[in-house]
């Protein structure tokens, strides 16, 4: 993600970047998930004696699919919604905190399985498009955990307006 996409939600409401993310993340990775899954196992099936072929993959992102699957469900029904009312509850941040980390260690474990998204020469379609897809699966994913965990999850202070308990100086 780039700076600017940080930038560009660093000083909106709450409520607007919790839309934002289950709309551009939470139902894109519902998306993304069963359609690489079903990829992975026609890869694996077709090529799985080939010494390149991503043995294990289908697997792995169905593990992922439902790991995913019930987080963003805590973050949806529990924790957005008082994100959203700008109630920062430090147990449930943390959690999600450590799921992103269990998250990031899944992508490694695809970057392991894939050769680092390597394709065989002469791969097939359906292989070149798996690749593709988990690339910007990778990318969604590391997008989606960096927006929550250096904006959203970050409680913002209030900027103090003059005259209510500040003072620029230039009053006396």
């Amino acid at each position: 993600m780039t700076n600017t996409i940080i930038e560009q939600w660093q000083d909106k409401p709450n409520l607007e970047l919790v839309e934002f993310i289950v709309e551009r993340f939470h139902q894109v990775h519902r998306q993304q998930l069963p359609e690489l899954k079903q990829l992975a196992l026609k890869v694996e099936d077709v090529h799985g004696d080939h010494p390149q072929a991503p043995q294990g993959l289908g697997e792995h992102l169905d593990n992922m699919l439902h790991e995913l699957e019930s987080h963003m469900m805590k973050e949806e029904q529990i924790l957005f919604p008082m994100l959203a009312r700008d109630i920062y509850p430090s147990g449930p941040i943390s959690v999600m905190e450590e799921e992103h980390e269990q998250h990031d260690q899944d992508i490694q474990k695809i970057r392991m399985l894939t050769n680092d998204l390597t394709l065989p020469e002469g791969a097939c379609g359906s292989w070149q498009a798996l690749y593709r897809g988990l690339a910007e699966l990778i990318q969604d994913l590391n997008d989606h955990i960096e927006l929550e965990n250096t904006v959203l999850f970050v409680e913002q202070q209030p900027v103090p307006t003059h005259g209510k308990d500040f003072c620029c100086g230039s009053c006396q």
